[in-house]
């Protein structure tokens, strides 16, 4: 911060004004997120556009060439004399011809280079639907797993891993909402619908102090704002799913809104009905609406109203029933003060609930489980001059838990129960500034300070060593149980030794004190959330990263290379043979330790030309420890995988026709198979010896897809997109189950259960 300072006062004896504004789209009036904005006087000097396409330079009086720039618009350039305080917003025409580009940044060409920060991905959502996708869908997730560091969870799975990280360690973000649950049909597809979604950025390590509250990525999605020139509506018909938006001015240059629906119509396709007469017909299938409105009440004050809601529904007439959803909402208030000074105000609603069913009337048996957050924000961003950015800001958060409430019918012999709730406090402050050191050295660096308090009414359970319990004490309503502050310092520093070369440096500490549980291979919607309390302290990652970055045959291809440590604390895990259903008392089941996970990632990525593309490698290792588990030995953690590779490609055949083919190749994860069995009374029993010590078989997939741009007016275009889901038909396993041999009894073989070969889809897409 000293340097800082000394800058400041230095630039004090000078004359110095400030140029800002908004930076849109001409052809929408959307903001540009993240624009470039350069002084092409060989200084270095420049900034970008901020979340919400603001940018603010001060610079010293003068008369000044100034570039605004953005990926797949045309670069703007012009004089501006400087001699006094302006404001100037400027509007980018998207660019006559910009070939197909899949995972990149959208900033300057030499941004991989240049930018102030590492371990950072950004999804083209201009190019998504020319991915191969299952079911014709595009998706966000799978797009970004796409990038070296991030690790699919696996087929019927929409979460991710990153860094070592578990599922419940990133941070997703809908327009600045929490989503605790970012899957539709049990992971087959992401809820983030790609017509509705404008931007979306994943942290993987240097995090800006701003985030907090998980300890291994920011997964950041915006969505659109709508078109504030004109009426659109877009569409597309898919063999699984069909979706629809409509945008339009509210008033014209002014404010917009947006509306986006998606539903899914497999029931209706497969057509699954119930042979008993009169039953209910089998549910498969899941919806979500996005919409979002905007309006600019004075030159400098400007209001955002956005939400998101939607649900799945999985059952089979009244045998069984499962349904899950999220609803988010968000209001936000953007105020100028003035060319330096911009405050974003936000008000946050997140919701995530699920219920499952067996049975039927007094044989039925169910669970009821919800997690609802409150959410305020207030952040500051003060322009201070041309080579410093400083963001700081409040966050306060109010977390309910309802871990479950039974449903049980008179013949299960369970006692119906609600589980008691759990309330939580989270908060934090913070501040970083983005600073330009000379013409070589950039760095982001800042401070977060956070602090959670689990309030009652509440009980807390005192275990001994084995997970008994041994003691409890009753708090009342709004009576403090447990306290936990911790400091959170981040830092992103570039070094440019030229203008195509840098090296980057990167640290962070993150603090989360929400923890998702889970006993199985893959995510399910029923997986538990818990608050950390007097016995779940906050899990802690320190991280480290080193990377090189270079560019090549004037910016055409970009590589980098990047090694990371992190050092996790308080890691969860269940005891062997923990009881985790139905459990008031699940506390008693946990043990905690450490872990540790590092890694070596590489990519190289062609951005310019007929073909585009990246491939990308990971070569890492994640391991667990505890004094309860494996004789208190390092073993593997289920996310643990020696080698991932990512190779995506996309040939611009013709003006109309491109070909699209992505594959996919790692190492099978950690899982624990038993070792043996024994018999009881005549019940077989399994043997489990080592935690994880076990690999599943490897997994590698080939997709690809052909998009075709159909004729184009001023008033109507369409497109189609025809896609292949693992083309040769690899039968990657989703479990492995053991079972007596039907040739012997007496032998146990595993038997492979895979989810799908190939699948075919076509999409047909539209807009007027």
């Amino acid at each position: 911060m000293g340097a800082w300072l000394g800058c400041c006062v230095g630039l004090l004896a000078q004359t110095n004004y400030t140029l800002s504004g908004n930076l849109t789209d001409a052809e929408t009036g959307e903001d540009l997120l993240f624009a470039e904005v350069s002084v092409n006087d060989g200084s270095g000097a420049g900034t970008t556009s901020n979340a919400y396409g603001f940018y603010s330079l001060t610079l010293p009086a003068g008369t000044y060439e100034i570039s605004f720039a953005y990926l797949g618009f045309e670069t703007l350039t012009q004089t501006v004399d400087l001699t006094q305080d302006r404001t100037l917003n400027v509007e980018l025409a998207t660019a006559s011809e910009t070939l197909a580009e899949i995972v990149v940044t959208d900033r300057a060409e030499n941004a991989n280079v240049t930018a102030a920060e590492g371990s950072v991905d950004r999804v083209d959502m201009r190019t998504l639907r020319e991915l191969p996708a299952l079911g014709g869908e595009p998706d966000i997730i799978k797009a970004v797993q796409l990038n070296p560091g991030v690790k699919p969870a696996g087929d019927g799975n929409g979460g991710f891993y990153v860094r070592g990280g578990g599922l419940d360690q990133n941070l997703i973000l809908l327009d600045e909402a929490p989503v605790y649950n970012p899957s539709h049909l049990l992971g087959f597809f992401s809820v983030f619908n790609g017509d509705a979604i404008r931007n979306v950025t994943l942290y993987k390590g240097g995090m800006a102090a701003e985030y907090g509250g998980r300890t291994a990525s920011v997964m950041d999605i915006r969505m659109r704002d709508g078109n504030k020139k004109e009426w659109d509506v877009t569409g597309g018909v898919g063999l699984i799913a069909s979706r629809l938006t409509v945008e339009a001015p509210i008033v014209k240059d002014k404010g917009s809104f947006m509306v986006s629906g998606r539903r899914t119509y497999a029931d209706l396709l497969l057509g699954v009905v119930s042979n008993d007469e009169g039953a209910d017909e089998t549910q498969l299938y899941f919806y979500d609406l996005n919409a979002k409105a905007n309006y600019q009440i004075t030159e400098k004050d400007r209001i955002f109203v956005s939400g998101y809601t939607g649900r799945d529904r999985f059952g089979f007439e009244d045998a069984f029933g499962l349904d899950w959803g999220n609803v988010t909402g968000t209001v936000r208030w953007n105020h100028v003060f003035n060319g330096k000074f911009f405050s974003n105000t936000t008000f946050i609603y997140s919701d995530y609930d699920y219920q499952f069913e067996f049975g039927t009337g007094e044989d039925r048996v169910g669970l009821q489980s919800v997690i609802r957050d409150l959410n305020f924000k207030q952040d500051f961003s003060y322009f201070a001059n041309d080579r410093n950015s400083l963001k700081f800001g409040v966050n306060l958060i109010d977390h309910t838990i309802e871990p479950g409430n039974l449903i049980a019918g008179a013949n299960t012999g369970i006692t119906a129960e609600d589980a008691e709730p759990t309330f939580g406090y989270e908060g934090a402050a913070y501040i970083q500034n983005e600073q330009r050191v000379g013409e070589k050295l950039r760095l982001n660096y800042g401070l977060r300070v956070s602090a959670f308090q689990r309030y009652g009414p509440g009980t807390a359970y005192t275990f001994d060593e084995n997970g008994e319990t041994v003691g409890s004490e009753i708090f009342d309503e709004g009576d403090a149980m447990e306290t936990y502050v911790g400091l959170e310092p981040r830092l992103a520093a570039t070094y440019v030794l030229a203008d195509d070369r840098s090296v980057k440096l990167g640290y962070n500490r993150n603090y989360q004190y929400l923890h998702l549980l889970t006993n199985a291979t893959a995510s399910t919607p029923t997986d538990t959330w818990i608050m950390s309390s007097e016995n779940v302290k906050p899990q802690i990652a320190d991280q480290v990263s080193l990377g090189y970055f270079q560019n090549f045959a004037q910016n055409q291809y970009e590589f980098g290379a990047e090694v990371y440590y992190k050092d996790m604390q308080n890691v969860i895990d269940y005891r062997n043979g923990a009881n985790v259903f139905f459990n008031d008392q699940l506390e008693g089941e946990l043990v905690f330790g450490d872990g540790r996970a590092y890694g070596l990632e590489l990519f190289l990525r062609k951005t310019t030309g007929r073909l585009t593309g990246q491939i990308g490698y990971t070569l890492s290792r994640t391991e667990h420890l505890f004094d309860e588990i494996n004789d208190g030995s390092w073993f593997p953690a289920r996310q643990d995988r020696t080698h991932d590779i990512n190779l995506l490609a996309s040939y611009k055949l013709s003006d109309k026709f491109t070909l699209t083919g992505s594959f996919l190749y790692y190492t099978g994860d950690a899982v624990t198979f038993p070792s043996g069995r024994y018999e009881v009374a005549g019940t077989v029993v399994p043997l489990y010896t080592e935690r994880n010590g076990y690999r599943m078989p490897d997994y590698h997939r080939l997709d690809l897809a052909l998009a075709w741009d159909g004729k184009k007016t001023e008033k109507f275009e369409s497109s189609w997109n025809v896609s292949l889901f693992n083309v040769y038909g690899r039968e990657n396993a989703f479990s492995i189950n053991f079972q007596p041999s039907e040739a012997d009894p007496n032998v146990t073989e595993a038997v492979r259960l895979a989810l799908f070969k190939t699948v075919p889809s076509v999409t047909y897409n539209f807009k007027f």
